[in-house]
């Protein structure tokens, strides 16, 4: 439990620092407001003609009497508008990410600069367009296991009691870890970390993975709220990796010092 508390001190720190830092947080701003304006217009246009694409994919209730074809039409497409939100908040991050790479593995980057004990960061050497290859992959790897979970969440939904009071908490839960992934994949890739290790290692944690991740979900429901958490997040994320790793900051070895002079 204790490291439920230590995950959402993780997301804390990370947006003061983006706090101390006004440039880096202003850069990171940039792919957020893009692919919130790209999220918009795709709910939108999905509000305006998901009616009307239900009728088309539903032929056989045309001669339906009144109301059980609108019923039946109506409630298709509130599930598919719902579907189309669960979607847009569990693939946020990950198109955020690829849309900003290089806004983010600089941001990344300062952070590690700033709490290694050497005040330098791992670099991953490699060409910006073989990290957005791999990271574009990945995050193709990790938006087919969130849809897969949020279509088994959403057919347990249907379950009575359970589908109301169980089914949306793991949903957070599944979500925050996700949300986990991509965000510490920034500072993990650039470690030379790949995708299933990256996994395994969240696993091996996931009440830390689970304290920083579940709130973060949470808030991104509210509108806009994303896009202003997202440079934290990132900043976060990367000190939760070097936890992850064993890394230790600058801090904690100048607190490690201290308790060597005293005793």
């Amino acid at each position: 439990m204790r490291d439920l508390g230590v995950g959402f001190g993780y997301l804390l720190k990370g947006q003061r620092w983006v706090g101390r830092h006004g440039k880096q947080y202003g850069f990171g701003l940039l792919p957020g407001l893009i692919t919130l304006v790209l999220y918009a217009a795709a709910l939108v246009a999905l509000a305006v003609w998901g009616e009307s694409g239900v009728g088309w994919a539903t032929p056989f209730a045309d001669d339906w009497s009144s109301p059980w074809q609108g019923l039946f039409r109506g409630f298709l497409t509130v599930v598919l508008f719902a579907l189309g939100l669960l979607m847009a908040v569990l693939t946020f991050t990950a198109v955020t990410l690829l849309i900003g790479q290089p806004f983010y593995e600089s941001l990344s980057e300062k952070v590690d600069d700033d709490v290694s004990p050497d005040g330098t960061a791992p670099r991953s050497g490699l060409p910006l367009w073989r990290e957005l290859w791999i990271s574009a992959r990945d995050s193709l790897r990790i938006l087919v296991r969130a849809m897969l979970w949020g279509i088994l969440l959403f057919g347990l939904g249907f379950v009575p009691v359970v589908g109301q009071t169980v089914v949306p908490v793991l949903g957070f839960f599944v979500t925050g870890f996700f949300l986990t992934e991509e965000l510490t994949a920034v500072a993990l890739q650039r470690r030379g970390v790949e995708l299933r290790a990256r996994l395994t290692l969240l696993r091996s944690r996931k009440s830390l993975v689970w304290g920083f991740g579940t709130p973060l979900g949470l808030s991104f429901l509210v509108p806009f709220v994303a896009v202003f958490l997202m440079p934290g997040a990132v900043a976060g994320a990367t000190l939760l990796a070097r936890d992850l790793l064993g890394e230790e900051s600058a801090e904690e070895e100048e607190a490690e010092d201290g308790e060597r002079v005293t005793s």
